[in-house]
């Protein structure tokens, strides 16, 4: 506690962030993704993590300390250039049966995190 009040007597950059993604959004994004599953017959799965992620950052503002807007998440992920990690991934998925799967999830949050910028008001 101590720590956290020093760091804001010392005009530390400290932010907090609020997610505004709502229940309405989520059942769009949902009906999207299981039309596109069907009509893939399954390959979409395979991209879904990395549109769901971005979706949600992309609805994120930075918060400063007293609870004011200073900017917002911007993922800058496309899939054209990451399509060689989706085949690859794809790849893996298949021969392990499904287990390279959790590790897939992990490498999508990193790759998508890595493609996101503060954007500050």
């Amino acid at each position: 506690m101590n720590q956290v009040l020093q760091a804001a007597q010392t005009g530390s950059r400290a932010a907090r962030l609020r997610c505004e993604f709502s229940i309405g959004q989520s059942i769009g994004h949902v009906i999207v993704w299981v039309v596109l599953t069907l009509v893939t017959f399954g390959l979409a799965l395979l991209v879904f993590p990395y549109y769901l992620n971005r979706a949600v950052l992309n609805r994120t503002e930075v918060l400063d300390q007293q609870g004011r807007p200073i900017g917002k998440l911007r993922c800058n992920f496309d899939l054209i250039s990451s399509i060689g990690h989706v085949i690859i991934w794809g790849i893996l998925i298949l021969i392990t049966f499904g287990i390279a799967g959790f590790f897939y999830l992990y490498r999508v949050v990193r790759v998508v995190l890595s493609d996101t910028v503060i954007e500050y008001y």
